[in-house]
């Protein structure tokens, strides 16, 4: 019994790991696809994904580069659908030293537009 349970194990971490492969595949597709590159990320694909779409589509609306209105766009998107406190720093060149909650940390290009995207967490004041 002891040697069917460690084949199941087995079999397991390499189906896990052929879905991660799968998954890693999808992600670098779809940012072809936008011209996004990653540069630093501490966040779940599906939010990245959610902010490289929001930043392709308000890019796409903007008959030339308006960074004050792309940043907004992107915080107001992720504030409404992730809860409060995200903010957005855009433009050609910048830099920055931010801190940020765990899972909240997406920092991209897109065309030749960077994109600093991180959230804080928020404190009720007492």
């Amino acid at each position: 019994m002891e040697g069917a349970e460690e084949e199941l194990e087995r079999r397991s971490r390499f189906l896990s790991q052929l879905i991660e492969k799968k998954k890693a595949g999808d992600q670098q597709k779809e940012q072809q696809l936008l011209n996004v590159k990653v540069r630093a990320s501490d966040m779940p694909l599906s939010l990245q994904n959610a902010a490289f779409r929001c930043a392709r589509d308000s890019l796409d609306s903007m008959p030339k580069l308006d960074s004050k209105r792309l940043a907004l766009a992107l915080k107001k998107e992720f504030d409404v659908s992730y809860g409060p406190a995200w903010h957005c720093i855009v433009g050609t060149s910048f830099g920055s030293y931010v801190t940020h909650s765990s899972g909240g940390f997406l920092y991209f290009s897109i065309d030749k537009v960077y994109i600093l995207l991180f959230r804080t967490a928020v404190e009720p004041l007492d």
